[in-house]
């Protein structure tokens, strides 16, 4: 880790779809430089998270502190330009624009501070979309746009990540490559929170371990406590 300080700050925080309460006082922090894992079953309130944090739930409640000021008031738009980066579970990248033009889409000038992105960085980090960078979205793989979708948002400069299941649906070589990509990430200074259900891939890029079931923070420690708590494993993440 590149500091101690916290990056992302997230306290009480509920939210709702109508009446149905999804997320029920939400507490965690990402710090510059680390990689929290948000690991739970399917429907624990994983992917309500960052949308809640990213402003995209209109009935949410709570505090949200980036880089020690509060966002939780603040449009979308502007928690972005802030710094946050989002890059959803269903990916949304551009299918009729190349690889090239869904880059280019991104890019933007992020925060003082924050690591800059160039699409020849880019494609070091992911070779595989430089031999792609002519093939329209909607041709690539599975594998091959959840690379796009992560490289696309890397360009608007963002200081913290929200990543939605990165590693779902990929194939085993794909997964080890997204591992190291995230690894590069973090050696460059940025800050992530990944929601993910495949517990090998949380734990080997993560710094710390938070565990959601039912929208309640049911653990949050390092890599090595969770490890240490097979109970938790046992009674909120084994199938």
């Amino acid at each position: 880790m590149t500091a101690l300080l916290p990056k992302l700050e997230v306290h009480g925080l509920n939210a709702a779809y109508g009446r149905a309460h999804i997320l029920y006082d939400i507490a965690l922090e990402v710090r510059a430089g680390e990689a929290v894992a948000l690991v739970g079953r399917n429907g624990a309130g994983k992917s309500t998270t960052l949308r809640s944090i990213l402003g995209l739930v209109a009935n949410c409640g709570g505090e949200v502190v980036f880089d020690g000021a509060s966002i939780a008031r603040l449009p979308t738009y502007q928690r972005v330009r802030r710094g946050l980066g989002y890059v959803p579970e269903d990916r949304r990248i551009f299918s009729d624009l190349t690889v090239d033009d869904n880059l280019e889409v991104g890019r933007r000038s992020g925060p003082h501070g924050a690591p800059q992105w160039t699409r020849e960085r880019l494609f070091e980090i992911f070779p595989n979309l430089q031999e792609l960078r002519s093939r329209l979205g909607g041709r690539m793989s599975g594998g091959e746009q959840q690379m796009l979708a992560i490289a696309r948002t890397l360009m608007g400069g963002p200081s913290l990540v929200l990543l939605d299941e990165p590693s779902e649906g990929l194939a085993p070589k794909i997964v080890e490559q997204m591992i190291e990509a995230i690894l590069v990430m973090k050696r460059e200074g940025l800050s992530l929170l990944l929601s993910e259900q495949n517990l090998r891939f949380a734990r080997l890029v993560a710094d710390r371990v938070c565990v959601i079931e039912k929208g309640r923070i049911r653990f949050f420690g390092t890599g090595d406590e969770f490890d240490a708590r097979p109970d938790i494993r046992d009674a909120y993440l084994a199938l």
